[in-house]
């Protein structure tokens, strides 16, 4: 039986501190499923012959888009490309499905902290009565952070600075590029 999501909002409507709770706690879910699903994959993955049995045809789902993005060598001595290698990293298969457990352990704290303290009369000043905390201005820090946080972990990952760079490094071609057709 599944619910519209406005029925299933309706419950922690009133309740800002749960509402953000549960949005909170199904990033957790999402990236640990995703972290612990490469780690699967890679614990399956026979990466011998990546020609004639190639990972599609192995039943993976995340490591291709993993490599997609630029990620090439693993931890276990070896690269998608067929090739070992001695130094792959820390953003490798393994680095990148690490990061993706630790964020969500991290997004599961903040999920439990702000279940926990969701009751806003906590944060109420008791001489006035009034709210001692402007949530719009608290919103708008979280939202602005978030977005700088998404934004420099794009731009560095997509230059090359910090990660693979897909559009500086793309030697096996596979973020595709633009070219010109003429009519």
């Amino acid at each position: 039986m599944g619910l519209p999501w406005y029925r299933v909002h309706t419950v922690v409507l009133n309740d800002p501190g749960r509402l953000l709770s549960v949005h909170i706690m199904h990033t957790a879910l999402v990236a640990g499923w995703a972290g612990s699903m490469a780690l699967y994959e890679l614990a399956v993955f026979d990466p011998s012959d990546p020609v004639l049995d190639p990972m599609w045809r192995q039943g993976m789902f995340v490591i291709p888009f993993m490599t997609r993005l630029g990620i090439t060598n693993s931890w276990g001595g070896w690269s998608i490309t067929g090739g070992t290698i001695t130094n792959p990293g820390i953003w490798s298969y393994e680095g990148v499905a690490g990061a993706h457990i630790v964020f969500s352990g991290l997004c599961f704290l903040a999920a439990i902290w702000h279940w926990v303290y969701w009751d806003l009369e906590i944060f109420c000043d008791e001489r006035t009565g009034k709210p001692s905390l402007d949530l719009p201005k608290i919103f708008g820090i979280h939202l602005f952070l978030s977005g700088v946080a998404c934004f420099g972990f794009g731009a560095f990952h997509v230059t090359g600075l910090y990660g693979p760079g897909i559009w500086v490094s793309d030697p096996y071609g596979l973020t595709g590029r633009v070219q010109s057709v003429n009519p």
